[in-house]
């Protein structure tokens, strides 16, 4: 079922340009988008990918230690190439090129997000739908940062938007490539661990805090725990 990795990595394109042309628009509801997002990559990381990585390598410590692995890696990432910075204004603007390094990780990031699908739907196709979902989601946010890497920098709305459709195709490209590369079980359940720990960085870490740290809202909570519980649904349903 790998070739329907590339149709369906298009749909990260059309999540990650909403993204972008939200933060262009500064629309009112951003925050709740986020709180949707957060839950939804959380719970896909707990309930579809660590389980399906048990299964495929058979050894729950080396899985637990790639999840760890994951997480850390992402974290080093957000610190030294400032995949989600968001310093102040003025502070941002002292980070002399931060918005060209912020929004080139970004495509980095997202090029990894679209080769995660490949590889996903390789293993089977509940899980690529899955993970799927968890990308869209949290692309949509990407194209939020992209965005505001660039004005926060003093650039154009064109070069914003240049680089937003960077962001956006670059999961296209990493489709392609974890569609054609042929990886045993074993192997793909040691990436879907990594994959693990890196969706639950940027759920806890990066989309849950930032949702809920402006104004606290009852809504972004209820529409937190219904992202959450949805995925736990499906995998129920799914059989994981």
């Amino acid at each position: 079922m790998t070739w329907i990795a590339l149709p369906a990595a298009a749909l990260t394109v059309v999540s990650t340009l909403a993204g972008g042309a939200l933060a262009l628009r500064l629309h009112r509801e951003l925050h709740t988008a986020l709180a949707l997002s957060g839950g939804i990559v959380v719970a896909v990381a707990l309930f579809d990918l660590i389980p399906e990585a048990f299964e495929a390598v058979g050894d729950e410590h080396r899985v637990m230690a790639l999840v760890g692995l994951g997480f850390v890696v992402f974290f080093v990432a957000e610190r030294y190439l400032v995949l989600h910075h968001r310093d102040e204004p003025e502070e941002a603007r002292a980070h002399g090129q931060v918005g060209a390094i912020g929004a080139s990780a970004l495509a980095f990031h997202t090029f990894t997000d679209g080769l995660g699908i490949g590889l996903a739907f390789g293993l089977d196709t509940g899980t690529g739908l899955l993970v799927l979902l968890a990308v869209i989601s949290h692309d949509f946010a990407d194209g939020l940062n992209a965005v505001t890497f660039i004005l926060r920098q003093g650039g154009t709305r064109r070069l914003a938007f240049r680089w937003l459709t960077l962001v956006a195709v670059a999961p296209l490209f990493g489709a392609a490539t974890g569609a054609a590369i042929d990886v045993s079980e074993e192997t793909l359940g040691y990436l879907l661990a990594l994959y693990a720990g890196v969706f639950l960085y940027i759920g806890a870490t990066d989309l849950l805090p930032e949702a809920h740290s402006h104004n606290p809202s009852r809504l972004r909570v209820l529409v937190t725990l219904a992202g959450f519980a949805a995925i736990f649904a499906l995998t129920e349903f799914a059989g994981h």
